[in-house]
């Protein structure tokens, strides 16, 4: 594979020759003139969720903090930890895979899919610099170095786009791009859900919050990727396959159920290992029928979380709606899109 030119004189701009790969246009952007009309309104859409994590209060949070129970704080400390890395190194390789991305309209989504997930970082940050005390806060950073779960869960995902920076080969970028897509679509939700399940007992409230936006950037990114998945799959026959896809799901399932049963196990009210490992394939069935391929895991076709998603507002309405796995993600703003926590 070769990188896109900065600018292409000789390119076409043609709506009938555009490729998501290996097209030949000028890469000017005119949102006028897109082949991909998916991308306009997602677009449009990612372009009105504006938000900044100092917006949300965390008083509260603060004194709870102290009233959750050692393994609580621990899962707490610990999904931070591992959210840190995924848009750490979200924020770094999502150029990398734009820059041979060849339809323009594409090109601007993943600009501001990078920009979201770096202001994901800093929502990260300002969680851990307002509620876990001076002494720990290297700790969750750090945490990576000396969890081995943790360190071969990062790892798998790192070294993928690694391979992807080191050689631009086609498999290279396929794997990377679905890699990208397991990240956004099935690594964050097990951590998202322990979250919503404190606020559903009034714990953390601002971090439940903070963690809405998120997941409500998130299922932009899970749509984008999606689309262009399917896209490749119908312009470059034969690039994308069951067998390349089905072994990286299934290491990428194993990952997420090992960690999220080390870090949070039978010790959390609402979650055990049995939901994690329900949860998990049911949400790996999903995405995969989302891209036209066939579920793994037979049985597992019921969300044990379903009561969760008042509280993600992922099935909300008005403004803040977004269905967790449909490819309609609609606007919503700071002001209206958190409110109501008072009557959980």
């Amino acid at each position: 594979m070769k990188e896109k030119k900065l600018f292409n004189p000789t390119g076409s701009d043609n709506l009938n020759d555009r490729k998501i790969i290996g097209g030949n246009s000028t890469n000017l952007f005119n949102l006028n003139n897109t082949k991909y009309t998916w991308a306009n309104k997602l677009y449009r859409s990612m372009m009105e969720n504006f938000w900044i994590p100092e917006k949300v209060d965390l008083t509260s949070d603060f004194q709870d903090y102290q009233k959750l129970t050692e393994h609580e704080r621990k899962g707490y400390d610990g999904i931070l930890s591992f959210l840190v890395f995924l848009d750490s190194i979200q924020t770094n390789n999502i150029p990398k895979i734009s820059d041979f991305i060849t339809a323009p309209e594409v090109n601007l989504i993943l600009a501001i899919q990078t920009y979201q997930e770096a202001i994901h970082s800093q929502s990260y940050a300002y969680l851990i610099e307002s509620l876990i005390p001076s002494d720990k806060r290297n700790n969750i950073y750090e945490f990576w170095r000396d969890d081995k779960i943790l360190y071969e869960r990062i790892s798998f995902i790192a070294q993928i786009y690694q391979d992807f920076h080191d050689k631009d080969s086609s498999e290279n970028f396929v794997r990377s791009l679905i890699a990208n897509f397991l990240l956004e679509s099935v690594y964050f939700y097990n951590g998202f859900n322990f979250f919503y399940l404190l606020a559903s007992r009034n714990l953390m409230p601002g971090s439940a919050d903070i963690i809405r936006y998120i997941n409500r950037d998130e299922l932009t990114h899970v749509v984008l990727f999606k689309e262009m998945i399917l896209a490749i799959m119908e312009e470059s026959p034969g690039l994308i396959t069951e067998e390349l896809v089905y072994p990286m799901f299934q290491e990428a399932v194993k990952q997420e159920i090992e960690w999220t049963n080390h870090i949070l196990g039978n010790e959390i009210l609402g979650i055990t290992v049995n939901s994690t490992e329900s949860y998990t394939k049911y949400i790996a069935n999903q995405r995969l029928k989302s891209i036209n391929m066939n579920p793994l895991y037979k049985g597992y076709d019921i969300n044990p979380y379903a009561h969760l998603e008042r509280i993600a507002d992922t099935e909300g309405a008005g403004d803040v709606k977004a269905n967790f796995f449909e490819s309609t993600v609609t606007s919503y703003n700071q002001s209206s899109a958190i409110s109501g926590w008072e009557n959980l």
